[in-house]
C-alpha cells in the first residue's frame, strides 16, 4: 500500500491541513463509512448522501483523518483534517499523484461487454512474470479507479483497470488520473443507448482511450470488429490486434465445443501457436481471453506462461456459473447483468449443451434508448433461433421477448411471463424439470441473482 504522510497529501491535493500532526501517515482510503477500518483516511464525497455527515462514523470504525470540503468538528486534535475545494476532484487527484510516482505500466480496458473478464483473464495472464494490481470488482468510474490506484505499493509493476463510461468525456476523465501504456478496447455494442443517439457515438466515447493512452503507448484492438477498427484507423501508436480472424496478431482457429467442459482451440500468439482448452462457453469469453492474450503478448510474456495460465482460469461470480443441482438439473448463473449482445453470445454458446431442456430466464434489458423494444424482440426471435425450449421473462420490458419468440415459431405454452424477479424466484422451481439447463440473465436493477438464489435453495 501506498505510506503518505498527511502533509503531502495535503500537497498533493491542494488541501489544508485543519488540524492533526503532518507527520501522520495514511496507508489506505476510503469513502464508505460503513467499510471504514482502522487506521484510514476518510474521504467526504458530496453526492446522493452527504459524506461529511458520515465523518463521525468513520471515527467510530477507527478512521484517523478525512478529507472535507464542508466544515466538521472533531474534538480529537490528533484526528488528521484536510479542507480542500471539492473532495471528489482531491480524491482523483490523490490517486493521479500516486501512480505518477510509482513505476508502473498502467494496463487499461474499455468495450461495450467483457471489460471485466478481460481484466481478470489479463491479471491471471501477467501474473507469472509480473506482479499486478487489479481493480476490484467493477471499480471502473470516477471513484472506483482512484480507490484501486491507491492501493499501488512499491512492487506493484502492472496495474490492470477497467475504463467504464455513461457519457461523452468520461474515459477522458479516467485518461488523465492514469494515462494507460496499452490501452484495450474489447468490442462496440448497443450499450448505454439510453445516453448516446447512436452506436457511432459510444465509438467516439471509447475512442477517448486511446487518446489519452501515453505517445509510445500500445493498443490492444478487436480485429473482427469494425467499428473498433474504424475509431483506431488515425491513431498513431502501435496497434496490436485480436480475434478469430487469420489476419489478427492474437487469433483462435479450430474451435472445438466439448459441452459442460467448455471448448479447446489453437491460439496463435503471434509467431507462435498450440491447442489449448478454455473451460468456458461463450465466444465472448473466447474473444476476452484473446484480448488478454494480446496483453500478454505486448509484455512479452512467454507464450508457455499464458498457456499454463489459460488452464488455470475459472468462471467468474454471476458471468456464466455453473451449478448442478438435483433432479439432474444444471443452473447457469448470468444473473450480473445483460444487453443484447451479451445476451445473444450467452443464447447461441449454451444452445448446443446436452440438456432435457433448456429454459431461459430472462430479465429486462436496461439503458437501451428509445430502440428497447426493439431489442427486446430480437431477444425473443434469438432464444427461438437457438433453439430453447421455454423462455421465462421477467419484467415488463422483456415481455417483448415473448412477442418475438412467438413470432419466430415458440408456442404460447413455452412462455410464461413475471412481473418482478421476487415474483418468479417464489415459482420458478415448480416450473423446471429433471434434466433441464437453466440460464438465468437480465440487467443488474432487475435482481435476477434472487431467482438463482431461489433455484439454488431448492436444488441442493
Amino acid at each position: 500500500m501506498v505510506n503518505i504522510p498527511l502533509n503531502e497529501i495535503a500537497e498533493k491535493i491542494n488541501g489544508k491541513i485543519i488540524q492533526g500532526l503532518p507527520s501522520l501517515s495514511f496507508t489506505r482510503f476510503n469513502i464508505d463509512s460503513r467499510l471504514t477500518e482502522p487506521g484510514e483516511m476518510f474521504i467526504a464525497l458530496v453526492a446522493n448522501r452527504n459524506g461529511h455527515d458520515f465523518v463521525p462514523e468513520a471515527i467510530k470504525r477507527g478512521a484517523l483523518g478525512a478529507v472535507v470540503s464542508q466544515k466538521v468538528s472533531i474534538p480529537d486534535t490528533a484526528f488528521g483534517l484536510i479542507e480542500v475545494k471539492d473532495t471528489l476532484v482531491a480524491l482523483q487527484e490523490l490517486s493521479r499523484n500516486v501512480v505518477s510516482e510509482h513505476e508502473v505500466k498502467v494496463i487499461a480496458i474499455t468495450g461495450s461487454i467483457g471489460k471485466t473478464s478481460t481484466k481478470e483473464f489479463t491479471s491471471s495472464l501477467l501474473s507469472p512474470k509480473f506482479s499486478v494490481l487489479k481493480s476490484e470488482g467493477n471499480f471502473n468510474n470516477q471513484l472506483g479507479l482512484p480507490l484501486s490506484l491507491l492501493r499501488l505499493n512499491e512492487h506493484h509493476q502492472v496495474v490492470v483497470l477497467e475504463m467504464a463510461m455513461n457519457a461523452p468525456g468520461e474515459i477522458s476523465e479516467l485518461t488523465r488520473i492514469a494515462s494507460p501504456d496499452i490501452a484495450v478496447i474489447t468490442n462496440i455494442n448497443p450499450v448505454h443507448l439510453e445516453f448516446f443517439k447512436s452506436l457511432d457515438d459510444i465509438a467516439l466515447a471509447k475512442k477517448e482511450i486511446l487518446i489519452g493512452a501515453k505517445e509510445n503507448g500500445i493498443a490492444i484492438l478487436n480485429g473482427d470488429d469494425a467499428l473498433v477498427k474504424k475509431i483506431a484507423e488515425d491513431w498513431k501508436g502501435e496497434k496490436l490486434f485480436f480475434g478469430l480472424s487469420p489476419e489478427c496478431d492474437i487469433h483462435a482457429h479450430s474451435i472445438q465445443k466439448m459441452g459442460f467442459k467448455g471448448m479447446s482451440f489453437e491460439l496463435k500468439y503471434g509467431q507462435e501457436q498450440e491447442k489449448t482448452h478454455f473451460p468456458f462457453f461463450y465466444e465472448s469469453h473466447l474473444y476476452n481471453l484473446l484480448a488478454a492474450s494480446g496483453v500478454a503478448f505486448a509484455l512479452a510474456v512467454p507464450f508457455e506462461d499464458v498457456l499454463e495460465q489459460i488452464k488455470k482460469l475459472k468462471p467468474f461470480t454471476r458471468r456464466g456459473t455453473l451449478f448442478h443441482l438435483k433432479k439432474d438439473i444444471i443452473l447457469i448463473d448470468d444473473s450480473y447483468n445483460s444487453n443484447p449482445a451479451a445476451l445473444e453470445s450467452v443464447l447461441e454458446g449454451l444452445a448446443s449443451l446436452p440438456s432435457k431442456r433448456k429454459v431461459a430466464v430472462l430479465g429486462d434489458m436496461l439503458e437501451l434508448g428509445e430502440n428497447e423494444v426493439y431489442y427486446h424482440v430480437q431477444a425473443g426471435r434469438q432464444v427461438a433461433r437457438f433453439g430453447w425450449d421455454i423462455l421465462v421473462t421477467v419484467g415488463s420490458l422483456s415481455q417483448h421477448m415473448i412477442e418475438g419468440a412467438l413470432s419466430s415459431g415458440m408456442k404460447k405454452e413455452q412462455t410464461l411471463a413475471f412481473e418482478d424477479s421476487k415474483q418468479a424466484a417464489e415459482e420458478i422451481w415448480s416450473l423446471l424439470e429433471e434434466g433441464d439447463l437453466v440460464l438465468v440473465k437480465g440487467s443488474r436493477k432487475i435482481e435476477t441473482e434472487k431467482i438463482v438464489e431461489k433455484i439454488r435453495s431448492e436444488g441442493l
